[in-house]
């Protein structure tokens, strides 16, 4: 079992401790600045970029007051948290910010994906925003309500409250 988590364990360390030395020594990751290249891990990544969003923050803002809430409160708190100068925080966005990329699978699906996972782990702010990332890219109301659905049978019945926060925005997004 630990074998098999390895390679998973190794991405996330590659990309967390860019060309420094894990704290644990176990390895040394390879991958110094972007644009360089780690042989390993080269001929399994897709190339990646940046969504193509079909609609800004401030289009959907003007469109729903829960979006405008939500997207205001979230850039004055990560105006703190930017502040904070954190070394490790600043890792893990970017890890975030690239999982979310056009790869090999869509962004879209993979703000779905996101959805789906937020609403297991009953996350309004996370559930919020990858309703409002996935409505951005272009994606409608089925497919988001299908994203629900499908987080309301993993999730089990602690996921409603959540549902009906998620159906609240839905309904402002898309009327």
């Amino acid at each position: 079992m630990a074998r098999a988590f390895l390679p998973a364990l190794q991405f996330i360390l590659l990309h967390a401790f860019r060309g420094q030395e894990c704290p644990r020594r176990t390895f040394f990751v390879a991958l110094a600045m972007p644009g360089q290249e780690c042989p390993r891990y080269t001929s399994r990544m897709t190339e990646r970029k940046e969504p193509t969003y079909l609609l800004t923050e401030k289009q959907v803002s003007e469109k729903s007051e829960i979006a405008r809430r939500f997207l205001d409160t979230r850039t004055r708190l990560n105006e703190n948290v930017d502040k904070a100068d954190n070394f490790l925080v600043k890792r893990f966005y970017n890890i975030d910010h690239n999982t979310y990329l056009e790869g090999a699978v869509p962004a879209k699906y993979k703000e779905l994906m996101g959805l789906v996972a937020s609403a297991c782990l009953r996350c309004d702010d996370c559930i919020d925003y990858h309703m409002i990332q996935a409505y951005r890219l272009g994606v409608n109301r089925s497919e988001q309500e299908e994203a629900i659905n499908v987080a309301l049978v993993v999730g089990g019945s602690i996921v409603i409250p959540h549902l009906r926060r998620a159906y609240e925005l839905l309904s402002e997004l898309y009327g």
